[in-house]
């Protein structure tokens, strides 16, 4: 009588950010119809190109009234009616929550993306499992949104918008030292639209992916003042 060989024990496939090139493309000409009076640079479209190329379940805006565009909103929101994921939009009060409501309406946008209001490291340290993040670095506050968030199981792509306004070289974000649980850059590069479009596409294999690790460093170096600031997440 033949042997039954064991039941080899199947291994977890590795989860991870998956393309999608007919929701990338329907995002996008939603996004070029909708920003047509707008006369921006046109990152609006590539990133509503890319949050509705990669699915994003859960996309993370900061805006900040008087340093952001509209645009970059209007394509997100746009993105996330294609993916039917969620879209928040993160504002450090109520006059800017009002300043970005309005701004959405007059765009066409209704009914307008969740807004949470309140300090970047509170209100990010909420929202877990990002996958799609867009940072403004002429906002105060953009480096506290960084360092706080909390990135997806299946990868995150972080998007930075105004980079050249920080940084003369390059991006002016650094990762390193991100491979000790689990986080790993796979590429990151600095497209010359508007001024300075860094895309970030960061994988995640740690076990525990949702929570905070202890061994997640962000340097950051301001190409103005020579400044190097290190954080420990």
């Amino acid at each position: 009588m033949a042997k039954t060989q064991p039941a080899q024990e199947e291994r977890p496939r590795e989860m991870k950010l998956v393309w999608c090139p007919e929701s990338a493309v329907k995002a996008y000409l939603d996004t070029v119809a909708l920003c047509k009076q707008l006369k921006e640079s046109g990152e609006a479209e590539i990133i509503s190109a890319m949050a509705g190329g990669w699915n994003s379940r859960l996309t993370i805006e900061a805006w900040s009234h008087g340093s952001s565009t509209i645009a970059a909103s209007i394509g997100l929101a746009t993105a996330s009616q294609h993916t039917h994921g969620r879209h928040v939009c993160v504002v450090p009060d109520e006059q800017t929550r009002a300043a970005y409501t309005k701004a959405m309406h007059d765009a066409g946008i209704s009914p307008p993306p969740e807004v949470m209001v309140g300090k970047a490291e509170e209100v990010m340290a909420g929202l877990q499992g990002v996958e799609f993040l867009v940072v403004d670095f002429r906002g105060k506050d953009y480096l506290l949104v960084l360092k706080h968030a909390r990135l997806s199981q299946r990868g995150t792509v972080v998007v930075g918008i105004n980079v050249c306004e920080r940084s003369n070289i390059g991006g002016s974000i650094r990762w390193h030292h991100i491979l000790e649980n689990g986080l790993t850059v796979i590429r990151s590069k600095l497209l010359p639209i508007g001024k300075g479009l860094e895309i970030t596409h960061i994988a995640n294999r740690s076990k525990n992916s949702e929570n905070k690790g202890t061994n997640r460093w962000i340097r950051h170096v301001d190409q103005q003042s020579g400044e190097e600031h290190v954080f420990r997440t």
